[in-house]
Order: structure tokens, then C-alpha cells, then sequence
């Protein structure tokens, strides 16, 4: 295995054990998945959740959740009133996590997946947070390990994704933590994946939001 590949895999494995004792100490809640609060999460979830396209969702649609926690964003899509949500597929990487999404969600229209990749197609996929992470990986290579990531997801996504990940544009950073620069990520997904792109850098969170349009 490359040195880059074996860091890559440690990390992983890192940020998995992380979530774990988050959970054990926290519980099913917000800050289980390194969140303020419970405002923060759904204003988040607002933003990601910009990609559906609500003129063509009568029908339904279904959905990636790559980074899934305990499966918060499940509820928060079923509760809006203008989406009709057929299917649901959670991705982690914590075993502990994944057997909490499933006790907290518990609906026959979700499906938990342990897995450090999106596996199964969906008409839109959203990443909260699983980027944020990075623990003793260097920017270099967790920024090519998101742009991978994000290949991965536009091959999944027959309508589009939506990702965050916390902004470069601040004066402080946690060693631990990945702050992206913007503007890299929306000419990569510009140049690679899609002419269909809106950056969302104007709430009150230090992140930005990544809406890529896919089936335009």
C-alpha cells in the first residue's frame, strides 16, 4: 500500500473511532456528530438541501446520505412538506454510528450502509459535515481525497449533490479540522463534473455549501 494510501486508511479509521466516542458520550444528538446545536444542524441541512429541484419531486425521490451520523438528515427531508421521500441510503464508517441511525430513523424507506463510499445511485446525494475531519492527514491530501469522493458521488447522482466543509475565510483553525478554500472546489467541479454549480458562503456558519446540479 502507498504511504498516501496508509495514511488515507488511518485516518479513516481515526475519524471512526472519533464518532464513536462522540456517541458514547453525547447520545443520539447534535453534538455526537460535532455540532452546536440542534438550529445549527437543520440551518445546514437548509442549505444542502437546495439542490432538490421541487418542480419534479411529486413523484418522489431518493436519496444518498454519505456521512450519515445517526441519521438526522432523513428526518429533517421527510418533514418537508413540498418532498416526497421514496428512499433513503446512509453511509458510515462507525459501526457504533450506523447502529444509532437505525434505531433513531427506524422506517422501511432507509437503508444503512457501512461503507467509506457511496455505493448505490440516487437521484441527489448530500455530504454534512464528513469533510470537516481531518485529524492528522495533511490539507493535501484530504483535498484529493474530497475531489475523489466527489467523482465518486456525480457517477451517483442522477439530479445532483450538495456537500459543506468549513471555510478557509477565518482567523483562527483547529489542527485537527479542514478549512477549504472555495473557490478550488468550485473549479474543480466546474472543470470535472458539472457547468450546473451555486456556492453558498452568505449564513451565519463558518462553512460554505457546494449546490452541483447533475441531470440538467
Amino acid at each position: 500500500m502507498a504511504p498516501d494510501e496508509e495514511r488515507l486508511r488511518e485516518t479513516l479509521k481515526g475519524i471512526a473511532s472519533l464518532y464513536t466516542r462522540d456517541l458514547d458520550v453525547h447520545g443520539i444528538c447534535p453534538k455526537s456528530v460535532g455540532w452546536k446545536d440542534e438550529a445549527s444542524q437543520r440551518l445546514r441541512f437548509e442549505k444542502l438541501a437546495q439542490v432538490i429541484d421541487l418542480r419534479t419531486v411529486s413523484e418522489g425521490i431518493s436519496v444518498n446520505d454519505f456521512g450519515c451520523g445517526y441519521g438526522a438528515m432523513f428526518r429533517y427531508l421527510d418533514e418537508m412538506p413540498s418532498v416526497r421521500l421514496t428512499r433513503y441510503y446512509g453511509y458510515e464508517i462507525s459501526e457504533k454510528m450506523l447502529a444509532a441511525a437505525e434505531k433513531f430513523v427506524a422506517d422501511p424507506r432507509a437503508r444503512f450502509i457501512q461503507s467509506p463510499r457511496v455505493t448505490l445511485e440516487a437521484d441527489y446525494s448530500f455530504v454534512s459535515g464528513t469533510f470537516n475531519v481531518k485529524l492528522g492527514a495533511s490539507d493535501e491530501l484530504w483535498a484529493e481525497y474530497i475531489k475523489g469522493v466527489l467523482i465518486g458521488l456525480a457517477g451517483k447522482s442522477a439530479k445532483g449533490f450538495a456537500f459543506n466543509v468549513l471555510t478557509s475565510y477565518v482567523d483562527w483553525k483547529q489542527e485537527s479540522l479542514y478549512y477549504a478554500d472555495p473557490f478550488v472546489f468550485f473549479d474543480f467541479c466546474k472543470r470535472n463534473i458539472s457547468q450546473y454549480l451555486s456556492l453558498l458562503h452568505d449564513y451565519p456558519l463558518f462553512e460554505w455549501t457546494m449546490i452541483v446540479r447533475t441531470g440538467v
